[in-house]
C-alpha cells in the first residue's frame, strides 16, 4: 500500500446540467441542480484512498457548514485530515459547475480558504510528507506552499507529483526543478509549453520542454485519446477506453490518484499505472459529480 500526501484544495461543488453552454449574454435553463464534495486536491486523495491508498492531506478550510461537511466527507473516506486548517477569517472553497450534454464542463472556482495556509503550515506537517511514498499538489492553493512541500520531499527522497491545473502561462521554474512526474492534460500542456498537444508527436514535443525545464517523467492526458508518457528511453500513448463520456468532472482528478496508487516509488511499472489510471478515468466520466463519480479499486479491472 503505497502511502500519499497530498496538498491541495477542498471545495463545496455546486453542479448544473444544461443541454448547452451558454453563449455571453445568454440565459439557459439548468436541467438538474446538485452540491458534492470537490476540489482538485480533494477530488485526488479521495481517488487515491479508494484505490487502496493511505492518504494524508494538507489544505485548509472554512470556519463554516460547507467547511465541517468536508472535513468530515474526507474522514469518512479514511484521509487522514490533521494537516488541514480551519480559517475562522474565510469561507471554504467553493466551485460552480456547469454540465453539457456531451459531458463537457466549464468551472468557476472561487478559492476561499485553500489560500489561508502557506509554508509555516505545511512545515508543521512535515512528517506527513516524510512518511509517504508521494506527494501530490496542483494550482488551487498557494504556489509557496507547494514548493516548501516539494523541497521537504526532495529532502526526503519522497517522488513528487504535479498536476499543474489550472494552467499557468509563466512557468514556475522553482517548483518544476523540485518535480519528479507532471500530469498536465492537453490544454494545460499548450498553456506551460506553448505546443499544441493532438497527438504523440506533439505529446512528445511538449515533454521535451518539459524535460528541459527539469521534470523528469511527463505525462499529458489527451481526453479520449489517452495518457502520453515519457520517461527515460519509455514513451508511448496509451490508448483511453472507449466509454460514453456524460460528465468530464474529476477525470484528471481520478487519473493521478489511481495512478499514484500501484505506481511503484521506482517507477517501474509506469505503463501498468497509466492504463489503470485510464480504467479509472473511464469509470468516472460515466457518472456525474466530482467524487461520486470516483470509482474504488474492486471497480477497476484492466484485461489482459
Amino acid at each position: 500500500m503505497n502511502k500519499v500526501t497530498v496538498i491541495g484544495s477542498i471545495n463545496l461543488d455546486t453542479n448544473l446540467r444544461v443541454k448547452q453552454m451558454p453563449r455571453p449574454g445568454e440565459t439557459v435553463h439548468a436541467s438538474e441542480h446538485y452540491s458534492a464534495a470537490g476540489g482538485k486536491g480533494a477530488n485526488q486523495a479521495v481517488a487515491a484512498a479508494r484505490s487502496g491508498c493511505e492518504v494524508s492531506f494538507i489544505g485548509g478550510v472554512g470556519d463554516d457548514a460547507p467547511g465541517k461537511e468536508m472535513l468530515g466527507s474526507l474522514k469518512r473516506e479514511g484521509i487522514n485530515t490533521q494537516g488541514i486548517i480551519t480559517a475562522k477569517k474565510e469561507s471554504t472553497g467553493q466551485a460552480f459547475i456547469t454540465v453539457d450534454d456531451n459531458g463537457q464542463n466549464a468551472i468557476t472556482i472561487y478559492a476561499g480558504a485553500n489560500y489561508a495556509f502557506g509554508p509555516a503550515e505545511v512545515e508543521q506537517n512535515q512528517d506527513l510528507i516524510k512518511d509517504s511514498d508521494f506527494l501530490i499538489a496542483q494550482f488551487e492553493t498557494p504556489l509557496a506552499a507547494t514548493i516548501k512541500g516539494f523541497e521537504i520531499a526532495n529532502d526526503a527522497g519522497v517522488k513528487t507529483i504535479l498536476n499543474p491545473a489550472p494552467g499557468m502561462a509563466k512557468n514556475p521554474a522553482d517548483l518544476l526543478k523540485l518535480t519528479d512526474i507532471i500530469t498536465p492534460n492537453e490544454t494545460e500542456a499548450e498553456t506551460i509549453t506553448g505546443i499544441k498537444v493532438t497527438n504523440e508527436k506533439t505529446a512528445q514535443m511538449a515533454a521535451v520542454k518539459l524535460h528541459n525545464q527539469g521534470v523528469k517523467i511527463v505525462i499529458i492526458t489527451i481526453g479520449a485519446k489517452g495518457a502520453f508518457y515519457d520517461y527515460q528511453n519509455q514513451r508511448e500513448l496509451v490508448p483511453a477506453f472507449k466509454v460514453k463520456a456524460v460528465d468530464t468532472t474529476a477525470a484528471g482528478d481520478t487519473f493521478i490518484g489511481a495512478m499514484t496508487s500501484i505506481l511503484q516509488p521506482d517507477l517501474s511499472n509506469l505503463k501498468d499505472a497509466v492504463l489503470f489510471a485510464n480504467k479509472a478515468s473511464s469509470i468516472t466520466v460515466q457518472k456525474y459529480g466530482a467524487q461520486p463519480s470516483i470509482p474504488y479499486a474492486k471497480d477497476i479491472k484492466v484485461g489482459k
